[in-house]
C-alpha cells in the first residue's frame, strides 16, 4: 500500500522507515528542509535504536522517500499525521498549530475514499473538530494514537502491544476503514495484536488516560520516597514488596528523580487543560499534584549533593552521568538530568556531563556546562558523582572499585536508585539514594 507520514520527528520519522519496512511504500513529508535532507541521505536526525538500520534498508529498497513537497501525499492510500502538539508558551494546554496546518496543507492532495489517520497526541474533542475539512474531500478521517517509548520505538511500531482505531460515524458503506488499516498493521494484525475499533474521542483519550496512569505510578512512589526519607524507611523494598500484588505490579515503582521527555510532562498539562475547558477540571485534578511530585524530586537531587559535600557546592567538581531524559535516548526535552545539572552549576559548583548519545543536543541548549564524552574522564577529579540517566555505562559497567581509581572524591548520589548501594558503600562510598537510608 502506498503511504504518507505528514511530519517526520520522531514520531514521523520512526513510523515512515517501519511502515516501509513491513512492505509498504511511504512518502515522508516535512516543512524542514535540512531534517529531509538528512533522512533522504539515511541518515537518522536522532538516536534511537534500529532506526538507522531500517531507514537505510527502506531507502536503499526505494521503498522510502522523502520530500519538503506536500503534493507528493497525491496517490496515498493512507496519510498519517504524527506532527507535534507542545505545550502552549503562555499556558498548559496543548498547541495544536502543527495539527491544523498539516491538515490543511494536505487538502488539496486528498482524494475519494483517502484515509487520514491522525497518530499526534492532541486534546479529547481535536478529531471532531477537523472531521468535516477532511470530510468534504470525500477522505475518511480515523485517529490512531501512537505508543511509543522512545528507546524502544521501532519495536513498538513494528510489534506493538495494541493498536486502536478511533473512527466517526461518516456514514459512508464504500470505505471501510478499520478495514484498511489491518492492512496496513498486517504483521500485527496476523499474530493476534489486540486491534480495538473505538468512537474518535476513545481513541484521543486513549493516549492521554495511558500517559496519565504511568505519569501517576511514577509519582506515587516517589511520593512513597518523600515519606521514607523522613521514617528511615527503604522505597526500594516497598515498591517490591507492594509489586509483588498483581493488581499493582513492580514496573514503573522506581523510585528517583522522575520523568521528564517530550510526552509525560506536557501531556499530562494538556489533559489538565482540556479538562478545564469541559468543565471537568476536578475530574484529573491530581494530575497538577503528579506533575508537582515530579518536580519535586529534581529539588530532592539537588540537595542530596548539596548536603553530601557539606552543604555548598561551591567551587566543587560534580559529574552528572547522564544527559538524556531516559536512556537509550538523546533526547534532552525536559530532561531532569539537565535540569540538576542547571541548578548545581548555578550554586557554583563546576558540572561535568557525560552521556553516551546525547551531549551535542545538551552542549546547543546550555553551552554553560563542561561535556566530556569518555565516561572515565568525565569521572576523574570528581568530588561528587550523581546518577541520573540510567545508562548500562553507569548502572552496570561502572564498578566502584573502578571509580576509586579515578577521583579521591567518594560521594555517589544515586538518583534513580540504580546501583548496588551496598558494594558502593563497601568500596569506600558515601551512598546516597532517593528514599532510601
Amino acid at each position: 500500500m502506498r503511504l504518507s507520514v505528514i511530519g517526520c520527528g520522531y514520531l514521523g520519522a520512526v513510523h515512515a522507515a517501519a511502515m516501509a519496512s513491513i512492505g509498504h511504500e511511504v512518502v515522508g513529508i516535512d516543512v524542514d528542509e535540512r531534517k529531509i535532507a538528512s533522512l533522504s541521505r539515511g541518515e537518522a536526525p536522532f538516536f534511537e535504536p534500529g532506526l538507522q538500520e531500517i531507514l537505510t534498508e527502506g531507502i536503499a529498497s526505494g521503498r522510502l522517500t522523502f520530500t519538503t513537497d506536500m503534493a507528493a501525499a497525491r496517490g496515498a492510500k493512507v496519510h498519517f499525521v504524527g506532527v507535534g502538539t507542545p505545550q502552549q508558551k503562555d499556558g498548559y494546554a496543548a498547541d495544536l498549530t502543527y495539527v491544523n496546518a498539516a491538515i490543511d496543507g494536505l487538502l488539496p492532495f486528498l482524494s475519494a475514499g483517502d484515509i487520514v489517520a491522525g497518530k499526534s497526541t492532541v486534546p479529547v474533542g481535536t478529531a471532531a473538530g477537523l472531521a468535516p475539512r477532511v470530510e468534504k474531500t470525500g477522505a475518511v478521517l480515523v485517529w490512531n494514537p501512537e505508543f511509543l517509548r522512545e528507546g524502544w520505538a521501532v519495536q513498538d511500531t513494528i510489534d506493538p502491544d495494541r493498536l486502536v482505531v478511533g473512527i466517526g460515524d461518516t456514514g459512508r458503506a464504500d470505505v471501510d476503514p478499520a478495514a484498511v488499516l489491518r492492512e496496513v498493521y498486517h504483521p500485527s494484525v496476523a499474530k493476534g495484536t489486540p486491534f480495538i475499533v473505538t468512537d474518535l474521542a476513545t481513541a484521543e483519550l486513549v493516549k492521554v488516560a495511558a500517559n496519565a496512569f504511568l505519569a501517576t505510578k511514577i509519582s506515587f512512589i516517589n511520593a512513597m520516597a518523600e515519606i521514607a526519607e523522613v521514617t528511615g524507611a527503604d522505597v526500594t523494598q516497598l515498591a517490591d514488596a507492594i509489586g509483588h500484588d498483581a493488581r499493582i505490579g513492580r514496573r514503573f515503582l522506581g523510585a528517583g528523580i522522575g520523568f521528564g521527555g517530550g510526552c509525560l510532562p506536557k501531556d499530562i498539562r494538556a489533559f489538565s487543560a482540556r479538562a478545564e475547558e469541559l468543565g471537568r477540571g476536578e475530574s484529573v485534578a491530581f494530575l497538577r499534584e503528579i506533575d508537582a511530585i515530579n518536580l519535586r524530586r529534581r529539588d530532592r537531587a539537588v540537595d542530596l549533593v548539596v548536603d553530601a559535600l557539606g552543604g555548598s557546592v561551591f567551587k566543587k567538581n560534580v559529574t552528572v552521568l547522564g544527559a538524556a531524559f531516559k536512556p537509550h535516548s538523546d533526547d534532552i526535552r525536559d530532561s531532569p538530568a539537565l535540569d540538576v545539572a542547571v541548578r548545581l552549576h548555578g550554586l557554583g559548583a563546576w558540572v561535568t556531563i557525560t552521556d553516551p548519545a546525547a551531549l551535542e543536543n545538551a552542549r546547543r541548549q546550555h553551552p554553560q556546562l563542561n561535556y566530556v564524552e569518555d565516561r572515565d574522564e568525565a569521572i576523574r577529579g570528581a568530588d561528587a558523582l550523581i546518577l541520573v540517566t540510567e545508562w548500562d555505562e553507569y548502572r552496570r559497567q561502572l564498578s566502584p572499585d573502578h571509580a576509586s581509581t579515578l577521583t579521591e572524591g567518594r560521594i555517589v548520589v544515586d538518583g534513580r536508585n540504580g546501583l548496588d548501594a551496598g558494594a558502593w558503600r563497601a568500596a569506600g562510598w558515601t551512598y546516597y539514594g532517593m528514599g532510601r537510608p
